[in-house]
């Protein structure tokens, strides 16, 4: 390995200039031999730094990177291998970091980083100075620390520097989004913030580095800029594979890599450790793999996550998944990280960019809300991006634990443990080609055996998820004829009627959360006013668990049998509360308490300044019959 050691006597502003679309990617461009490093260094006087480093001549995507600091109080960098050190500095004093740059032949360049801040962090600044690819989605949001519940006044948003934005978008006024430049070079961009706090004028800046990255190919999987992601261990073995076959604009669907190359853990590993998981985790921060692990190492008591995880190639987690999906065509699962952060920081490298598909079914005169309880609370809680509250792994638990048992559902749905040994196509595609064609799926068994009846929730479902335009008819549907239409089928949730897969997901999750955390699901038909909170809609009909409703029970006990043959399939069937019915007439928060619900101590009780976690539309999305989503 050579190494160039390179003193930094003068510091040089990263050069902010754009340009048009660029082409196919070149081949990656060495370190020369003489390189030039250059740093750029944000404005520390508030103490919100961003240091910005770059090699003449080599564009970031052929460069790893590894920030690490020497002295100084502790900072969390919100991605230290990433071309930019961002990071909140708790004093006003010097800090000093050791920066190392390797190139794909194993060239290094090392060099000390020292910046001084003039003042702490202050109360109200932009959170979210990032990296993102060019043409990627952007948003930053003004934060506000600890419990400041007072909305900001007069807020201002402005481009100071870089190639131009065209659709900076601030309908929350203390979030802005937009569309990054397309650039032919990496480029800075600073944005500003000005605000009223409490009568007081504050401001702040931030910057995004927009990054080269290579077009997409012919019939790419991916064929829209992506967040640059890593393997989580540097060291694993499949960290070549991973960084190819689950999340690159270079891979064709005509393409996929090949089992050979990348195969589902369970192959390799029919009774994974958590270490041998971790290797095959794909991130865009560091810290969501560190989180990832964390779950799986304390809370995966019973090994449920570990055995599923099976079924899959990767794990990737990166900022900009919404909503969480898995995918057959790269065997991965693909999580989107608002749903493992334990801290502010952490919280704030995540993109906010509003979903668009949460608009489906607006045209319709009823809801059919959710929500996970535990006894009469709620189980999860909605924590509001501009209060910078720490939440712990208990808390975050209920929603990460249903998501996985959601998404890995899909996963052994195609393929579950009896088939890892005897696939023999060269890609996973072709091997769910070739069960699919036979009906072989268990969502296929499930559909055969045990198929949903009502084609009226069938033909809704693609009004509420696939965003389908509503007939008059549907238009015309009132509570009630919701309730008689869902009620009496055999399906848990309107989802359910979506695709087979989905109707299998659903089933499951809901049976694992009672089974493992004794927390039940809700589902009711309520009306739909123009504004809806949880005490203004209307119940018409609703059940508490209805995964044990008598004529459900059947489906369920054919999806645990043969999607997890580990679980006793009757013994967590019998242990099946029975349903408990909601009052009609009466509003969403109030069926909340319900007679015969009991409380149980696992999960712990939220901080009482949160709103309770909502859900209207947790799946949301159009996809292929092989690729298949929620939010």
């Amino acid at each position: 390995m050579k190494t160039h050691w390179i003193a930094l006597t003068a510091l040089t502003l990263l050069a902010a200039c754009g340009g048009g679309g660029g082409g196919s990617s070149p081949d990656p461009t060495p370190l020369p031999p003489s390189s030039q490093l250059r740093l750029n260094l944000s404005p520390a006087v508030d103490g919100s730094v961003a240091l910005v480093a770059t090699v003449d001549g080599v564009p970031s995507r052929d460069l790893s990177f590894q920030w690490s600091q020497v002295s100084g109080p502790a900072v969390n960098i919100a991605n230290p291998r990433s071309p930019m050190a961002a990071f909140e500095a708790p004093q006003a004093t010097l800090y000093e970091f050791q920066l190392t740059i390797t190139d794909t032949q194993g060239n290094v360049i090392q060099a000390p980083v020292d910046i001084s801040t003039t003042e702490s962090v202050a109360a109200t600044r932009i959170r979210g100075d990032q990296v993102v690819p060019s043409g990627g989605r952007v948003s930053m949001r003004l934060g506000r620390s600890g419990d400041r519940n007072q909305p900001l006044q007069n807020i201002s948003w402005q481009q100071e520097s870089g190639p131009g934005i065209s659709d900076m978008d601030n309908s929350d006024p203390e979030l802005l989004t937009f569309t990054a430049p397309v650039v032919t070079q990496d480029t800075l961009i600073r944005i500003s913030a000005s605000a009223s706090d409490n009568g007081q004028n504050v401001g702040d800046n931030a910057y995004v580095l927009v990054t080269t990255e290579p077009s997409p190919v012919s019939g790419a999987l991916f064929d829209s800029p992506l967040t640059r992601v890593i393997a989580w261990n540097s060291d694993s073995p499949w960290a070549d594979a991973l960084g190819r076959c689950v999340y690159s604009t270079q891979l064709a669907s005509s393409a996929p890599c090949s089992i050979e190359t990348l195969p589902l853990l369970g192959q390799s590993h029919p009774n994974p450790t958590v270490d041998q998981v971790m290797e095959r985790v794909v991130v865009s921060h560091p810290w969501m793999g560190d989180a990832f692990k964390s779950f799986l190492e304390l809370r995966d008591t019973h090994g449920d996550f570990r055995r599923l995880l099976g079924a899959v190639t990767a794990v990737v987690i990166s900022s900009d998944v919404r909503p969480s999906f898995y995918w057959v065509a790269t065997g991965a699962i693909y999580l989107d990280p608002s749903d493992l952060w334990q801290s502010p920081w952490q919280m704030a490298t995540i993109n906010e960019d509003p979903d668009f598909r949460s608009g489906f079914g607006s045209d319709l005169s009823f809801l059919l809300p959710w929500r996970y309880v535990k006894g009469n609370s709620y189980a999860s809680v909605y924590y509001p991006p501009y209060l910078e509250i720490s939440r712990s792994l208990g808390a975050l638990e209920p929603d990460l634990a249903s998501l996985l048992y959601h998404e890995l559902a899909h996963a052994n749905d195609f393929f579950p443990s009896t088939t890892w040994d005897s696939i023999n196509t060269s890609t996973l595609l072709q091997a769910f080609y070739q069960r699919s064609e036979q009906n072989a799926l268990i969502s296929d068994h499930l559909t055969r055996d045990l198929p949903l009846q009502s084609s009226e929730m069938k033909a809704l479902a693609d009004v509420q998820f696939r965003g389908s335009k509503a007939t008059t008819l549907q238009k015309s549907y009132q509570p009630d004829d919701i309730t008689a239409f869902f009620s009496g089928d055999r399906a848990n949730d309107d989802y359910s009627y979506s695709t087979s897969r989905e109707d299998l997901a659903m089933l499951f999750e809901e049976a694992m959360m009672m089974h493992r955390y004794e927390i039940r699901r809700d589902v009711a038909v309520t009306d739909l006013p123009e504004q809806v909170t949880a005490s203004n809609i209307t119940v018409d009909w609703g059940q508490r668990g209805r995964i044990g409703e008598t004529a459900i029970l059947p489906r369920l006990d054919l999806v645990l049998t043969e999607l997890m043959p580990s679980l006793n399939a009757n013994e967590l069937i019998s242990g099946l509360p029975s349903p408990t019915q909601m009052r009609s007439g009466e509003s969403w928060a109030q069926n909340l308490t319900l007679e015969d619900a009991t409380s149980a101590p696992r999960v712990q009780a939220m901080p009482s300044l949160l709103s309770p976690k909502e859900g209207r539309h947790r799946h949301l999305g159009k996809a292929p019959d092989w690729k298949v989503e929620n939010n």
